[in-house]
């Protein structure tokens, strides 16, 4: 399995951004699809964002959609998050994760279809 480690959480006011990153490390990452989720505290684990290895495809959950753009850079093996106007409801743990998928196009958007998964970067959005 790949290995990931998230970053750039932090705690930021309404209205900022911020951009969070995903190191991949382990297996060859233009093979896997990657999928950023969050958890608020007491709330289930969500998906927001997801894309093809390709990035032919991407996918936003409704309460990120214009606001949040994911990305990724194969050469890197890191995927992104930017996340602009920033609202309280948006504070959580934000998770990536990665699925082994050579589509160009077909998404994975579901928790369950993740086998890999980093340990979490807590984004904290005051009012």
């Amino acid at each position: 399995q790949v290995q990931l480690v998230e970053s750039g959480g932090g705690l930021v006011q309404a209205g900022d951004s911020l951009r969070l990153s995903c190191a991949a490390s382990g297996r060859t990452f233009s093979n896997y699809a990657m999928g950023w989720f969050r958890q608020a505290p007491g709330k289930e684990r969500e998906s927001i964002a997801a894309i093809t290895w390709s990035s032919t495809s991407t996918y936003y959950s409704d309460s990120v959609k214009g606001r949040f753009t994911i990305s990724r850079d194969n050469a890197k093996n890191t995927v992104y998050l930017q996340m602009n106007s920033l609202k309280p409801e948006d504070t959580a743990v934000y998770y990536c994760a990665a699925k082994f998928n050579p589509s160009r196009t077909v998404l994975s958007t579901l928790i369950y279809e993740y086998p890999s998964w980093g340990q979490g970067t807590q984004v904290t959005v005051s009012s």
